[in-house]
């Protein structure tokens, strides 16, 4: 059954930011939300339009990782690729979720090369103790294996290339 939730982002230093998504899919390994449209700004990587404003992203939510992954889109809903976004796991309390950004992140293009994203955001977080020593090993960890399933060609993981926008649609349609 699907639900509305609202989604509340946290990053360190910045006031939260509230996203009304759809829950599509509800497993205990992974949760999939539609977010119909972004409304926020345009997300450019190396002077490329990776997200537009007002188009759709559908986020694949891991419950015990510290991961999640978008799959970004254009305002003609052509795929760019998969944004992974290093975070705490979600918090979750009914229909609202809270998710902790750790700053890094990975960009990974359709049909191009994988590139770790804010190294500079981390290192200043770290320096300013808003990232503990604990958490930092953990951000690299995660990085590691990424990066190791990355040359394996095993990422993202299959859900997030399985399940694109248009079974996410008709998922909220049903």
């Amino acid at each position: 059954m699907t639900r509305p939730i609202t989604y509340e982002y946290r990053r360190p230093g910045k006031p939260p930011t509230f996203y009304e998504e759809w829950l599509v899919i509800d497993r205990p390994d992974v949760k999939v939300l539609l977010l119909e449209p972004y409304r926020d700004d345009t997300v450019i990587v190396d002077g490329e339009t990776i997200q537009d404003s007002d188009a759709p992203i559908v986020w694949y939510v891991f419950p015990d990782r510290w991961y999640d992954i978008g799959r970004f889109h254009l305002l003609d809903e052509s795929v760019t690729g998969w944004y992974t976004n290093l975070c705490r796991p979600p918090l979750v309390t009914g229909d609202h979720w809270i998710g902790n950004d750790l700053f890094l992140d990975l960009w990974q293009p359709c049909g191009g090369e994988a590139r770790w994203l804010d190294e500079d955001e981390l290192a200043a977080a770290v320096r300013a103790r808003v990232i503990d020593r604990a958490t930092l090993r953990r951000i690299e960890n995660e990085r590691a294996l990424i990066t190791l399933q990355l040359r394996q060609n095993a990422w993202p993981p299959p859900i997030a290339r399985d399940i694109a926008l248009d079974q996410a649609r008709e998922l909220r349609a049903s």
